[in-house]
């Protein structure tokens, strides 16, 4: 039987990174819904113009567009044995709609760990991200600051903070994040699929305990 994984978690937590490590561990699929739609938007599939067209009138792409391309991505060879769901779903509403179609690959979600941080810690992590012009080399003012301000290591080129990497940005995302999900999380917790993970601890800490829960 197919084992399918949804892996929750605000920005910054280190979701993107544990997906793929339980990915290569579980021999999963990680198939994240961001990468998908921009996939699909590429190849100019017909999912892809679909979804083209309300983005482009400034509207959401329903529900049932981004559910027709998690079961096209579900229908290929190497999902067979499962998927680690990464960014979808999103709503309970979408969950309901997940459990119905994981019954055409005679499955259901099995686990749905939430790693979670506190929102300073997430704001600290993600916020204060430095870019170099020429390259695109990536620091942290307070990880990975510069050897001289202002300038890149590798290129010496000006090195510049995006919008998107602004602490004002940054807490605005998060929040709306956890309001966002609130209700999804409430819906996996009250089926008793919920696994709380403390994201605060080291990548490998949070490995293995993720791993470990998962076991259970």
């Amino acid at each position: 039987m197919a084992t399918y994984i949804v892996l929750l978690g605000p920005p910054g937590v280190g979701k993107g990174t544990q997906a793929r490590i339980l990915s290569e561990s579980k021999k999963l699929a990680h198939i994240s819904s961001g990468d998908l739609f921009r996939e699909n938007l590429k190849n100019q599939t017909e999912l892809g113009k679909l979804a083209k067209s309300y983005m482009d009138k400034g509207e959401l792409v329903p529900d049932d567009v981004t559910i027709a391309m998690i079961r096209d991505r579900l229908s290929r060879p190497d999902c067979e044995a499962g998927a680690i769901l990464d960014g979808f779903p999103r709503t309970p509403a979408q969950a309901d709609a997940l459990e119905v179609m994981l019954k055409e690959f005679r499955g259901s979600v099995d686990a749905v760990p939430y790693i979670t941080a506190a929102e300073t810690i997430l704001v600290e992590r993600t916020g204060g991200r430095w870019t170099c012009r020429a390259q695109g080399h990536i620091y942290h003012e307070k990880f990975n600051p510069p050897k001289q301000a202002g300038l890149c290591d590798v290129d010496g080129s000006e090195i510049y903070q995006r919008d998107d990497d602004k602490v004002e940005t940054v807490t605005k995302r998060i929040r709306v994040y956890l309001e966002q999900t609130m209700p999804l999380v409430d819906y996996y917790r009250k089926a008793g699929k919920l696994i709380e993970i403390d994201g605060t601890q080291s990548v490998e800490s949070v490995t293995k305990v993720l791993l470990g829960a998962l076991k259970r």
